[in-house]
């Protein structure tokens, strides 16, 4: 593969440090996205954000996401799409599309991210969730963007996993050391009073410093209207159900459709929406079963879902990141009934919102997945708090941090420093 930047002939120093005047921020993201949607949505935000902020901006999205085409960005938001890989049930992971080794594909992945960071020049590198990258394939790019005197900052949701998971993984993948060596900020989107998703770490005092708890990412609707058409039962007060990108959304599909075949009493309809990564076969199977109760209707996929959130009367969703967001944003009723496997980020999510008076939450963690517990808790959603009835400072003012870190950071007294940090004992 022909390298991006040979024709240079020397090391580029960063556009904003060269010509300040003329040449806008440029904003390099990193998505994490071997499964499911929310770190590119996540991420989508974010530079979405930053061009609002400063219309000369421009950035520049890395996702190995399928459907990143499908989403629309600001002007100045652009995207790579790097070979995908994905996630098996099993845990391990396999190239998406090319009929090539996960080492090959992941070898590809590493060149392209390293190629584009050269000829991009960015002024700062936002890493999303995993500090060396899926395998490590980021280490090459943070190497050569912090020679070259561009900012590096690590952006986290504000749960990652259960303490006991969490340690051993980031101790295997090097995540602490690499914390300590590559990164100026560490953003978590959420609030410490919430969560801190770091803290079991153990981290020094100096990684520590660097943590800015921004609050979560307000969401808004889309300047432009979405050209799915919606079905009849909308126009009416409705239950949205989403479980986000679907590929692990069964269960939760499941668990309402048979609360709606066992108690006729329910009063308000439901959507469900299933996403893009649906096994086919268990959509089949439930479109057939949607179609036998008049009280449900289905959506395969929306890519301004928040359209759909502003419009229903409650949400019912597994309880990721964005959709939080989302729920928060639009102030809607929600019964989070979070994934327990393999991760418990989304249950500890639900259980802190839940404490917080945010959401209502419904598990089969503890107690069994019944027809009737679900029918219950659809019921109950008309009469549950909104978010709006609990004062929480900062807890949307998420992409209002990010906006004022970035500005901090391209900031000419903040560009010059150190190549490298001092690897933390």
């Amino acid at each position: 593969m022909a390298d991006l930047v040979t024709s240079l002939g020397k090391t580029p120093q960063s556009p904003l440090l060269a010509n300040p005047a003329v040449r806008g921020a440029r904003v390099l993201i990193y998505s994490h996205d071997t499964f499911g949607l929310g770190h590119l949505r996540r991420s989508r935000a974010i530079a979405n954000a930053i061009v609002e902020a400063w219309p000369g901006a421009s950035v520049v999205i890395i996702s190995g996401s399928p459907v990143i085409g499908n989403f629309e960005f600001g002007s100045g938001v652009d995207y790579i799409r790097i070979p995908g890989v994905t996630k098996l049930p099993d845990g391990d992971y396999r190239s998406l599309n090319l009929h090539v080794e996960l080492d090959e594909a992941v070898g590809l992945r590493q060149a392209l991210i390293l190629q584009t960071a050269q000829a991009f020049r960015p002024d700062v590198f936002i890493v999303d969730k995993e500090p060396t990258g899926f395998r490590g394939e980021v280490v090459p790019a943070l190497d050569y963007l912090r020679a070259v005197g561009c900012r590096l900052v690590l952006g986290i949701r504000d749960v990652m996993d259960e303490p006991t998971l969490l340690v051993p993984e980031w101790e295997r993948k090097g995540a602490r050391e690499a914390l300590a060596r590559y990164y100026d900020e560490i953003w978590v989107y959420g609030l410490k009073d919430v969560y801190q998703p770091l803290e079991a770490l153990s981290l020094p005092d100096a990684v520590n410093g660097r943590i800015t708890y921004t609050g979560y990412l307000r969401r808004e609707e889309p300047p432009t209207p979405s050209l799915t058409k919606y079905p009849k039962i909308t126009k009416q007060p409705f239950i949205l159900v989403t479980t986000g990108g679907g590929g692990d959304g069964d269960d939760l599909i499941d668990w309402v459709i048979s609360a709606y075949e066992a108690d006729a009493t329910l009063e308000q309809p439901a959507l469900i929406l299933f996403g893009p990564f649906i096994d086919r076969d268990k959509r089949r199977s439930f479109v057939e079963r949607i179609a036998k109760q008049p009280k449900l209707d289905v959506m395969s996929f929306d890519n301004k879902i928040e359209r759909l959130m502003k419009k229903a009367d409650a949400i019912v969703a597994m309880g990721g990141y964005n959709t939080f967001c989302e729920a928060l944003s639009f102030d809607k009723r929600t019964l989070i009934v979070p994934r327990t496997r393999p991760r418990l980020e989304q249950y500890i999510r639900a259980v802190e919102a839940e404490r917080l008076g945010l959401v209502r939450m419904l598990s089969d963690h503890d107690e069994p997945r019944t027809p009737e517990r679900m029918a219950e808790a659809l019921r109950g959603l008309s009469s549950q708090r909104r978010p709006s009835e609990v004062t929480i400072p900062g807890l949307l003012d998420g992409l209002d941090r990010v906006q004022e870190r970035l500005k901090a950071l391209l900031e000419p007294t903040t560009l010059f420093r150190p190549a490298f940090h001092q690897a933390a004992e």
